[in-house]
Formats: C-alpha cells, structure tokens, sequence
C-alpha cells in the first residue's frame, strides 16, 4: 500500500488512491492530470448514522499520479443516479454540472468533474476512464469500431463520438446493463473506460485495454505508418540540433507571444524528431489532435516551420513572420466558422506548439509546468497519430466538435476560477552570481513572485543546489556562468533559453572585491575586478540584449552596482572604479536599449555583510581592519553610520529588484536605487 494510500482510515478511498497513483504514474496509461478514476463504497452518514452508499471521484484538474484524498469529489449515489428522472436531454446536459454539488456529501473535496456521470451512473463498483496512446489510436482511426471488436473479442464496445458529459454517462451505462460481461469501452476520438467490481479487477480490465491495444498495434501495424523519410529533414547532429534551437527560440517566442507572453519549453525526444522527418508530417499536423485533454493544451494545430533541416538561421528567421501571420489567420477563420453568439471571445490566435524540422518542437504556456506538459500532450498526439496510421487512417473528431470542447461554457468557467497570476508570472529571469548572499535572495524573490529563473554561478553544483531549493525545473534551473568570458556567457544563455524559451530579467550581480590600498593595488588586482563586474557585467548585457530584442517583449536589465559607485572611500580603488564603471553603463544601456523596450536600472547596496560571498571572502576583514573595528561587529558599524540607522541585508537589494520589475515602474529607465539605509555622502545628486 502507498504512503498516499494510509492516509485515509477508509479502506474504499485507500484503494482508489493507491490505484489511481499506480495508473497515473505510467505515462502509457494516461497523460499528466488526465482521466478520472473513482470508486462506490459505504460511510456512516453523520447525520442518520445509517450506511450511505457514496462515490469518491478524481475531481476538476487533479493528476492521478499524485492524487491525494482532498482532490477527490464525494457523492452520495443515490441523489446522482435520481438526476436521470430531471435530466432535460442532451441540449441542456451542462446544466447537470451544477446538480452535481446538491449530491455532494459533507463540506470539503474537489469539485465534481464533468465526467462525474461516467462514474456514478455505471453500475460497478470501481471505474476507470483513461487516456492512453494505443486506446486512443483505435479510438482516432477511420474503423476504429470494427478495429474494437476485432481486437478484443467483444469484451470491450465502441462508443461514437460524444461530447463528455451526462449523456455520454448514461450510454456507457446503458451498454454495460446490456451485456455485464463487457471489461470497458473505447471511447470515439477520446480515450477508454474501463470497470470492475474490486479496485484489483478494475485495474487489471484498464491494463488489459491498454496492453492489448498496444500490442495489437505493435504486431498488425506497418512498419513505417508516418511514410519514408523526407530527404533533406533527416534530425541536425545533437550539438548543433541545440545550438540552433537555442538561437531560433527567442523568435519563436516572439511568435508564441504576441496575444499574451508566454514561457516556452524545447523537445528534441526522438518521437519529435522522427515524426518531423516524415512524409506524413504535414498532413497529419494539419489535422490536429483529437483527445480532449490533449488539444485542449495544445490548440487545435500547430505551427509547422515546414523548412529542411539545412536551411539557414537567417531563412528560417526570415519565414516566421508570413507564417505566424497565416496561423494567426486560419485559427481566426475557425473561430469564426464555429462560434456563436453565446460563445466566449477568442482566446488568442498565436501557437502553443511550433514544429520545426531537423530541430525538435517548441510548446507554450503561462507557466513551465504547462508549456512542458502541452508538449508532452503532443507527444502523446504523435503516438496516436503513429498508431491510428499504422493499421488504418488517423481521423480526429471534427473542428466543428473540438470547438465545442475548447470553447465550452464548462471549459471557459474553469479558466474563470483559476487564481490570479502572481506579479512576475511569464517571465523568466536571469541572474549572476545567484548561488549566495545578494544572489541568491534576488532569485529567491523572483521566484516566490512567480518568474522562472537561472541561477547563474562559477559553481554550477552551488547553482544546481539553490535552483532544487526553489522547486526543480518548473520553477528554476542551475547553469555554470564564468561572466569574465564571452563564450561562457553564451553556452549560459543556451541553456537558459532551451529551458525556459526566452529570457525577460537579466540581474547583473557576479562581483568580487579586494580592499587593498593604492600602492597594493596589483595590476591583476585591477584586471581581475574589472573583468568580473565592469566586462562581464558588459558581456552579459550584449548577449541577452539579442534574445530581449528578437523577443519583441521589451525587458529588464539590471546592475547591481554599490554605494562606492558615488562615494569615494579609501583602499578600494579597484572595486570603487569598476562599479562606476557599471552604473554609466546603466545610464548608456537605458539610452540605446529603450526603443525596444527594453528598461535598464541599477541598485546601489551598502554594506550588506549578512551572507555575502564578498565579505565572507576577505573583504569583510579588511574593511573591518581599515575602520579598526572587529570583524563580526562590521554590519553593526555599517548601520551606524547610516540615517536610519539599520542593516542593509541582502533581502533588501532583492526587493528593490523585485520593485523595478514589475509594472508600477513600467515608465522607469536609467535610474539608481540606493538601498544604503541613507548614506549622505552617496545621495544622488
């Protein structure tokens, strides 16, 4: 039993949890937040203390993988079977959604999904309702029904097409009753359900549709279903297959992100890359998905960059536009075929998925988790597509049916409910020296704001650590960064833009410091400060300059710079020097950069000693030795000597980060924070 399972004392739900956890798991079984499962059992109601007879359901948007007790939905069975005597018929079916909530059972739980009346209205204890790639192939393919009864004998019936929903819940129903011997059902352009009387037996019937299905496929289908290979769209060796995704990504972007911004995420999986090297590739691309789920995340079509894999950076960059333009005009022209007058607005016309021969496929969303889960939704669609042609033709629900689904009123109320996004959602961050002290709390507070970020560091296991303490790579990736060179900048860049799409916020902040005197002062001493924060600061800005220019997204560049910038102290000429060096850089970068867009501040911190690299390093002993006070009493005298009398810490610079980022200061560029807690002699002025 699961650890997910014993945390319920209800031996029914321990069962359905472990089940769904095990099937969710599989990615043969079901796709990411896919399918339902569900369960009927007995609880003491608490009002009667009498037996009720319930039904525990994966409620809205919940993941079978990790599904816990509170995301399922809990019905009492008899109030939802007694909605068959009040159902008003097929036109008005969305009306039952809201019926569900007068059969929930006590407060709490997820809300009942629209497939609610699959589960409840079948009669068998334990059911399934699942998508996977070979259930889906039959279910996509122009005979799929006489495929269903030549391959399971008659233990498993075709259902046609039918929106989910209450009328789809009573015609499984219905043939079920019919013949009780039935293991499941194939479901039209959709996915499979499955049932049994224990959760065992429900389990094994879902595996047994799905292994069959797959091995049917893998025994009776052609051996080259997508056609012969196209010359000339054969996959780019794997170093310049990424080199090229990277240097094509931010115009992609671009593309992805002209209703609303987008995060993007790059798959060169070999299924990508063999579907996009096929004769069929362009037919079948047309066609769009058919699954529900899958569509729904990924549009109806994509975007095909229908170019050799020869073809240079400069044609390929050449062609987007016209293309963009067409899509953007198709996806309208569907729109307008279908919808009516209660339909909700069109939701944008730009691309989720973006095919590109030779390269790989580039998908879309408001956040990392959801532009990697649409391209693993396509994935699925190619496996589909893969299956359905190998023993028949693939043949998807029409655009008239996937309108229905994507511009559901249910569909369009969930998008409703979403929570409001945090402040920096969409944008994707990169920052410097991000692995301690100022760093790190930037990226901590990009984070928490809802950026996505890379934490760039000369120590790449010290990066790859803070990048897993902010969440993984759906939040933040881990990338070594020598910002002294050129050519380590870029490969940086590379891996920034292949894990996220693009780039928005870029945070200078690498820095060293050596507190030494004039006279002791070595010319290494010199080169070493000004490569690191004056040149690297500069190298840094030039590169992401291009990927913020080719966005079209304008930007944020932003150097964390020092009080010294202003103020003139002693034994420190090096360090002093360099970040004047970077705060003019500010004003001229804010200069030339601004017509694209493109913001451009700096920060001026003072004295933040609490977790920084720098002083940890020496320079916090040598200026405690400068102004003849103990190195642990350095913050303390640091504050003193300030107006307000106060700390400066490194959460500090990160809030002024945060500030100068976010749309309150849309109209601020070239401008210096000081967060010194009020040093007289570095005002600005």
């Amino acid at each position: 039993m699961t650890t997910t399972s014993l945390r319920t004392s209800n031996q029914t739900v321990a069962e359905l949890l472990t089940r769904s956890n095990r099937l969710g798991a599989d990615k043969r079984n079901t796709n990411f937040a896919g399918g339902n499962t569900s369960a009927q059992g007995t609880a003491t109601d608490p009002v009667t203390g009498a037996d009720t007879e319930l039904l525990w359901v994966k409620g809205s948007g919940g993941d079978l993988g990790t599904l816990t007790e509170p995301g399922l939905a809990v019905l009492n069975v008899e109030r939802l079977r007694a909605l068959v005597g009040v159902y008003p018929g097929v036109e008005r079916e969305d009306e039952m959604v809201a019926a569900f909530d007068y059969c929930l059972h006590g407060r709490g739980g997820a809300a009942p999904s629209i497939d609610t009346a699959m589960h409840g209205l079948v009669r068998a204890a334990h059911v399934d309702h699942l998508h996977p790639d070979s259930g889906i192939a039959i279910a996509t393919a122009a005979d799929g029904e006489r495929l269903t009864a030549e391959i399971f004998g008659g233990a498993v019936a075709w259902v046609p097409w039918r929106r989910p929903g209450f009328q789809l819940g009573l015609d499984i129903a219905a043939l079920h009753e019919a013949n009780p011997t039935l293991r499941g059902v194939i479901l039209g352009g959709h996915g499979i359900t499955a049932w049994g009387e224990t959760s065992e037996e429900c389990e094994r019937n879902s595996l047994w549709i799905i292994e069959t299905a797959a091995t049917y496929l893998e025994t009776h289908g052609k051996a080259e279903p997508l056609g012969p290979i196209r010359a000339g769209y054969e996959p780019l060796e794997p170093d310049a297959r990424r080199a090229r995704a990277a240097a094509l990504a931010p115009y992609l972007r671009a593309l992805a992100s002209h209703d609303a911004p987008q995060v993007g995420h790059f798959s060169d999986a070999p299924e990508v890359l063999d579907f996009l090297a096929r004769e069929a590739m362009p037919r079948l691309a047309a066609l769009g998905t058919s699954c529900p789920d899958h569509f729904l995340r990924t549009k109806v079509k994509p975007l095909v960059v229908d170019l050799p894999a020869g073809a240079s950076l400069d044609e390929t960059v050449a062609a987007l536009p016209a293309l963009h333009e067409a899509y953007r005009a198709d996806y309208a022209a569907y729109y307008a075929a279908h919808a009516g007058p209660e339909s909700p607005a069109m939701r944008g016309a730009d691309p989720l998925i973006i095919l590109v021969p030779g390269v790989g496929m580039f998908s879309y969303g408001r956040t990392k988790q959801t532009a990697r889960v649409a391209g693993e939704f396509y994935i699925n669609a190619i496996n589909v597509m893969r299956g359905a042609e190998s023993i028949s033709t693939y043949t998807p629900i029409s655009d008239a049916e996937k309108f229905r689904i994507e511009y559901w009123a249910l569909e369009e109320a969930k998008l409703q409910r979403m929570p409001k996004p945090k402040p920096l959602a969409t944008r994707i961050a990169f920052v410097t020296g991000a692995a301690s002290g100022i760093g790190k709390a930037i990226a901590q507070r990009l984070a928490a704001e809802g950026a996505c970020v890379v934490i760039a560091d000369l120590s790449l296991e010290k990066a790859q650590a803070v990048a897993d303490e902010l969440g993984g790579p759906d939040v933040a990736v881990g990338v070594a960064a020598d910002v002294s060179n050129e050519a380590a900048i870029q490969a940086a860049l590379a891996e920034a833009v292949l894990a996220f799409g693009g780039v928005d916020l870029v945070v200078n902040n690498a820095g060293l410091s050596l507190s030494k005197s004039l006279l002791d002062t070595t010319e290494a001493d010199w080169d070493l400060q000004h490569n690191v924060m004056a040149k690297g600061s500069f190298l840094v800005s030039k590169n992401f300059a291009r990927v913020l220019i080719a966005q079209q997204l304008g930007g944020d560049i932003i150097y964390i710079s020092s009080k010294n910038s202003v103020f003139a102290g002693p034994n420190n000429i090096a360090y002093s020097a360099t970040k004047a060096d970077q705060a003019h850089q500010v004003r001229l970068l804010a200069a030339e950069l601004g017509e694209h867009g493109i913001k451009v501040n700096g920060i001026n911190p003072d004295g933040v000693v609490r977790g920084s690299g720098i002083f940890a390093s020496g320079w916090g002993a040598n200026r405690a030795q400068t102004y003849g006070i103990d190195e642990q009493d350095l913050g303390a005298f640091y504050a003193q000597r300030t107006i307000l009398k106060r700390e400066v810490v490194p959460e500090n610079v990160a809030n002024a980060v945060f500030v100068l980022c976010t749309s309150d200061l849309s109209h601020t560029t070239g401008l210096h924070i000081p967060v010194d807690a009020g040093v007289a002699a570095a005002f600005l002025r």
